[in-house]
């Protein structure tokens, strides 16, 4: 039997394509720290016996100063300072641009477990498969409180503030088990708020996506929300009766308000139009639209968004290029085969059962018996 190692190594694994920048950064920092830090306490104690009272009320030498000397002092750490602003600012710009090419994944935090929900319907909890090599954008939002989604072995992580969407993205380079953490302090079971990111070669990735598929993807699950279960096609459905703004083909583009401001019809853009409608009011349309804060969930959101999405052709995060061209779909216990045309791949995952209550998942402290906090007023 292989015997397992206590080591612990001083910093996680290089798994990602920018991990090796952070690490260069860090070490530049280290280094630089170290060598000013030997270079000044060797300086006090030379100075310290160098210029050691010699006789009893002696007077030191008068010293006027040098030029060349505080210009040295002065251009030196100018130049060390603006090479770590400069391989500060590279790392960020790298960090948190994620591509337009890159495959999109949502994920939920809750007190205490990670709801991840993949564009083709899979889910899991405190889990996230990603096929390897591949630049994966994750856009993630919290139903109660401030979260942050840690995964060290990348080199990444990112803040999850209540009421708004924050994106973070990564390319693996190494198959493996990475640990997930949450790195701001959320609450009790803080510290039982981890898990584990799966890192899978091609195939692999295809073959667990065709078995874990969902019955309903996220379009599917906005486009039900968006004409029956809320109503939204009554005004926004187009046709001559028309009275809620214009649906089809906004998103990623400029709209006009009124007041004559423009503003970027994105996620964040179309989450705020549905939970306060009357902050942003489109040109030519009156201020009609009811609020729907505290009657959807955010899962029911991204779902909205999805649609929404889906409405402007947007297939930004398609897992078109890494799934299957078939998928195995356990609907009534029968194994049913499912063409590509008969999928829609968008960005965002469906509404889930899971969550409705705190399953306890692959977090053994996650609570049992406890109802999901829900944005309802009391």
């Amino acid at each position: 039997m292989q015997q397992q190692s206590n080591y612990i190594p001083l910093f996680p694994e290089q798994a990602s394509e920018f991990a090796w920048q952070v690490d260069a950064l860090y070490f530049y920092l280290i280094l630089i720290s170290v060598f000013f830090t030997v270079l000044i306490v060797a300086g006090i104690f030379y100075f310290v016996v160098r210029y050691r009272e010699r006789g009893r009320f002696e007077n030191g030498a008068e010293i006027h100063g040098s030029m060349m000397l505080e210009t040295t002092w002065s251009i030196i750490p100018f130049i060390i300072s603006m090479t770590i602003f400069l391989g500060g600012a590279i790392v960020y710009y790298n960090q948190y641009r994620p591509p337009k090419d890159a495959m999109e994944i949502y994920v939920v935090g809750k007190q205490w477990m990670w709801k991840v929900q993949h564009g083709s319907g899979q889910r899991e909890i405190n889990e996230l498969h990603v096929p390897v090599g591949h630049k994966i954008k994750l856009t993630m939002t919290t139903e109660d409180v401030l979260h942050d989604f840690s995964i060290p072995a990348f080199r990444t992580k990112m803040d999850i503030v209540p009421g708004r969407y924050t994106t973070l993205w990564f390319e693996a380079t190494k198959a493996g088990k990475y640990h997930l953490f949450c790195a701001e302090y959320c609450g009790l079971n803080h510290s039982g708020m981890g898990g584990w990111v799966y890192v899978m070669e091609q195939r692999d990735f295809d073959n667990w996506l065709s078995g874990n598929s969902s019955n309903q993807t996220p379009v599917e699950a906005g486009k039900e929300l968006f004409e029956t279960k809320l109503g939204c096609a009554s005004c926004h459905a187009g046709g001559p009766n028309q009275r809620g703004a214009k649906l089809e083909g906004v998103f990623g583009t400029q709209v006009k308000l009124m007041g004559g401001q423009t503003v970027a019809a994105d996620e964040e853009y179309i989450r705020e139009s549905i939970l306060n409608p009357g902050a942003k009011i489109v040109e030519g349309y009156q201020p009609i639209m009811p609020t729907f804060k505290g009657q959807v969930s955010e899962e029911q959101l991204i779902s909205l968004v999805a649609y929404i999405k889906s409405l402007s052709g947007n297939n930004a995060g398609s897992t078109t290029t890494t799934t299957s061209t078939s998928t195995n779909s356990n609907s009534g216990g029968r194994n049913e085969v499912m063409s590509p045309a008969s999928r829609q791949t968008n960005t965002v995952a469906p509404i889930t059962d899971r969550g409705q209550t705190n399953t306890q998942g692959s977090n053994p402290n996650a609570p049992r018996n406890r109802n999901e906090p829900t944005n309802q007023p009391r």
